[in-house]
């Protein structure tokens, strides 16, 4: 791939502006995406540039290390550097602030992106007091009805549904002894004595004893 015109000043002033030690391969993976520089490009560029002295060249084995030409920037005091580093300090503190501020609005977005909007909840409001309507409406139907029972005349059920289920449980083990006494001298199954006799079991009706 052959180097655009403009490939050469855009890898300088890339280094310039970051100031720090770079290979071909970095720059070439940090160019690439959004310049669209080829690698060989990238690799020939940098050599011409060294080779100009735009940009300075150390061999560590290998491997070229390029990076800006110190010449060209100024000397910096001590003062200087301590500034930077308090500047440094407080925009370091100030991007953790705005940090956490985008995270606390990330979060109101999505509980407000998860709530209701206003005509939802109009649309909901009217739904539920249709339904809480028909609720009301079939309450006072049934107050208003007359076949009401009496909690005295559902005791009185209950009781006499009582003694009905005892009587039944007293008749059934009864008539279970009896059976069981003409069995003991009967030569047949207890099937065919009750079809002789003509008895009728809860299990033939297929009824169940309830509980009391």
């Amino acid at each position: 791939l052959l180097l655009s015109p403009t490939g050469a000043p855009l890898i300088l002033a890339y280094l310039n502006e970051k100031n720090r030690p770079y290979s071909a391969q970095d720059v070439f993976c940090n160019l690439q995406k959004q310049h669209g520089l080829g690698k060989t490009a990238v690799v020939k560029a940098m050599e011409l540039l060294a080779l100009e002295g735009k940009i300075k060249e150390k061999t560590y084995g290998k491997q070229k290390i390029y990076f800006a030409d110190q010449s060209q920037f100024q000397d910096v005091k001590e003062a200087d550097l301590k500034a930077i580093d308090c500047q440094i300090s407080e925009l370091s503190a100030e991007l953790q602030s705005l940090t956490q501020s985008c995270r606390q609005l990330d979060a109101e977005l999505k509980e407000l992106s998860s709530s209701l909007t206003t005509e939802e909840m109009v649309s909901e409001i009217k739904e539920l007091k249709a339904e809480c309507s028909g609720y009301t409406a079939r309450l006072e139907k049934i107050k208003s009805a007359t076949n009401h029972v009496t909690p005295k005349e559902k005791e009185k059920v209950y009781k006499e549904r009582d003694v009905y289920v005892k009587e039944w449980k007293k008749r059934k083990r009864l008539a279970s002894d009896m059976i069981n006494a003409i069995l003991e001298g009967y030569p047949k199954s207890k099937k065919e004595f009750l079809d002789e006799v003509g008895v009728e079991t809860d299990e033939d009706c297929k009824v169940v004893v309830p509980s009391t």
